[in-house]
């Protein structure tokens, strides 16, 4: 008998492209309406032309879900707040290159200058009476120049006196400390309600006004006691401060119970911590300093804030944690294995009730009034974002209700490929999560190359969100396969400290693992596989290249190539000692044998060096150090250097540099895996 033919399918759809950037459309900042009836947001746009990113406020009316557009232009307009009576919303714009505060009424018009600084803004907040605004900022440098052409020259020289003195992003930190400020809506007045030689920061007010908490380092050196925090609180017209005495260890987005006696806020009693492995949790202290600061949750072995990381925006960061209106519960979001989840605990404290699941990554989460509806931005693999909403109780999720449809043309034009959560064993039997993507029009009796991703970190992880370099990467013809090996996040401090002062063990040990898996596949042609990874990911793209030869091309991006050197040339490098038991000058031997550098001799990988010249937590000088040496050895080394751009050009890097980026990482991959 005649053997039957299987009948491929080939979808009508296209797959999807590098430039797809410039169609997105992404939600950034979140909030809803006291009364719970609408969400105040922005959505963030790429203009090809402009070459920049804008964001413009809108409203959604969760009554009709009809969202209308509030501001207009080509502007940055961020951090919406609702006034207490729900009728006016004030936020944070760029315009003209000037940052300002302005207010619009919740009905509609047009929007009001509050006041113009030349500062950064951090916290933007509402007094009850709807009168003043409370501001966190820190004034730049060029504030305090009057001569408006000299403003924008550089400086005739830089004195440094501290460790902390650049970040990457911002670049140069000004001399002025972030500081708490009282604003007059109706006069634009400014009142300086803290001062002194330390930051200022994440300020809190009391339901009735009265009070304000906030966050300080007042230890001999911030910089390197950086886990170090107190908390303050302070009269809301000014006056004199008061310690709330807490546990030494960092303190975070601090907040009042609605009855006003106790204070939740994120924190640990580690201030030792290496780079982010003791769990951060949810802790309640008595605004009197009765009761005493505790954990609420000493038993539940997860961080309380988003470690789950995607292309889709900037790096994961502390998120709001919110009260239930009758001050029993507190409301947070919180990383388990490749999701990130909503949760409370009670405030008498105990184990944690999930009440939003879901193999999904809540990006933002925003809760008011009543506390009776979060708001949030939800991804999930086949999703960059959109606001949903549910209630703030045990089986949430099943009744979510998704409010927006960002990027329709996501699923009416492009073919997405198919990812798939999976775990495989390393070589110890440890079970080690992956996600894998194959191409569109994916064929079983194929054989494809393959490429390893590796995420940064190391303390994040990968999630089910969507992440369009890897639909990218797959539309190419690769099968993507980008996993959490031990040292990241989202499973708990044993597997996190797992790599502390041995970077290059285990973390290595489950990515050839993952490199078994892939040459294991049927689909996978195991003679053609490939290594990428950014910041730690190519710190250990590095390491790997440098101890086996199994891959037949890497990618290595914004990287670190040399310990010794990075403690020095990075933003928070000197923090490193925390990671590695000392400084390479106490420590010398295992600075050098878990540097890459160390073992360049033995690499035979051609190798793609991506770097950002602004990068100043991977400085570019750990690619040029690999470059030179690669190429005096002989071996096939090549660098592409990304002008002006910093650490984050996969993520919120100027869109045409992004594209660029993607299409030199096919490149090489195509010359050596196809």
């Amino acid at each position: 008998m005649p053997k039957k033919t299987r009948l491929i399918r080939r979808s009508k759809k296209r797959a999807i492209r590098a430039d797809d950037l410039y169609r997105l459309r992404l939600p950034a900042s979140i909030a809803i309406s006291p009364d719970e009836k609408s969400i105040a947001y922005t959505v963030e746009r790429m203009d090809e032309s402009e070459r920049r990113y804008f964001t413009n406020l809108h409203i959604l009316d969760l009554s009709d879900n009809e969202s209308t557009q509030f501001t207009h232009g080509d502007y940055s307009d961020r951090m919406p707040v609702w006034s207490p009576d729900g009728t006016r919303i004030a936020f944070v714009s760029t315009r003209d290159k000037k940052t300002a505060i302005y207010t619009i009424s919740a009905s509609g018009g047009s929007e009001k200058k509050i006041v113009e600084l030349d500062a950064a803004i951090s916290s933007l907040l509402w007094t009850p009476d709807g009168e003043q605004l409370i501001v966190c900022l820190r004034y730049n440098d060029s504030h305090f120049i009057k001569d408006e052409k000299r403003k924008k020259e550089p400086p005739v020289f830089r004195h440094v006196t501290r460790f902390f003195f650049r970040l990457d992003e911002l670049g140069y930190l000004p001399h002025d400390m972030f500081q708490i400020y009282s604003l007059v809506i109706s006069t634009g007045k400014l009142k300086k309600l803290t001062g002194g030689k330390r930051d200022n920061l994440s300020p809190a007010l009391s339901h009735d006004g009265r009070w304000i908490a906030y966050v300080s380092n007042r230890t001999k050196d911030p910089d390197m006691e950086s886990l170090k925090d107190d908390l303050f609180v302070i009269a809301s017209n000014g006056g004199k401060e008061r310690k709330i005495s807490t546990p030494a260890g960092p303190i975070a987005v601090p907040v009042f119970a609605p009855d006003g006696k106790t204070i939740a806020y994120i924190g640990h009693d580690n201030p030792n911590d290496a780079w982010g492995v003791t769990n951060l949790h949810i802790w309640k202290v008595g605004v009197a300093g009765r009761p005493a600061a505790r954990d609420l949750m000493p038993k539940f072995d997860r961080m309380t804030i988003d470690q789950s990381i995607s292309d889709m925006g900037d790096v994961h960061d502390i998120s709001p944690i919110f009260w239930s209106a009758d001050s029993k519960r507190v409301i947070f979001v919180s990383s388990d294995t490749g999701v990130t989840n909503a949760y409370y605990v009670p405030a008498s404290g105990g184990k944690p009730t999930r009440i939003f699941k879901g193999k999904s990554h809540v990006k933002a989460m925003s809760i008011a009034g009543r506390a009776k509806t979060a708001a949030i931005v939800y991804s999930d693999l086949s999703n960059p974002g959109d606001i949903c909403t549910f209630p703030t109780n045990y089986g949430g999720e099943n009744s979510l209700v998704k409010r927006t449809d960002f990027n329709p043309f996501l699923k009416k034009e492009v073919q997405q490929s198919k990812t798939k959560e999976l775990f495989f064993k390393s070589f110890d039997g440890t079970r080690v999560q992956g996600f894998l993507t194959l191409p569109p029009n994916f064929n079983p009796n194929r054989r494809y190359p393959a490429i390893l991703q590796i995420h940064g970190g190391p303390r994040a992880q990968y999630a089910f969100s969507f992440f369009h370099e890897m639909q990218y990467l797959a539309a190419q013809g690769f099968v993507v396969f980008y996993t959490n090996p031990r040292g990241g996040s989202g499973r708990g401090e044993t597997w996190a400290d797992a790599i502390a002062g041995g970077w290059g063990d285990l973390d290595y040990k489950d990515c050839m693992a993952a490199a078994d898996y892939l040459e294991n596949l049927k689909y996978v042609n195991s003679r053609k596989i490939g290594v990428t990874g950014g910041s730690y990911g190519g710190y250990m793209t590095n390491w790997m290249i440098g101890h086996t030869n199994r891959f037949k091309a890497a990618v290595t991006q914004r990287s670190v190539v040399d310990l010794r050197s990075f403690v020095g040339s990075s933003d928070i490098g000197f923090a490193l000692d925390r990671e590695f038991g000392g400084f390479p000058w106490n420590n010398e031997e295992n600075y050098k044998s878990r540097s890459p550098i160390t073992y360049f001799k033995k690499v035979k990988t051609p190798v793609l060096i991506i770097h950002s010249e602004q990068d100043l937590r991977c400085h570019i000088e750990q690619a040029d150090q690999m470059f030179v040496m690669l190429k005096a050895l002989g071996k096939k080394v090549e660098m592409v250097r990304f002008p002006e751009e910093p650490h984050g050009l996969s993520r919120h890097g100027r869109p045409d540099r992004r594209i660029a980026r993607l299409e030199w990482i096919s490149k090489w991959f195509n010359r050596y895996l196809k």
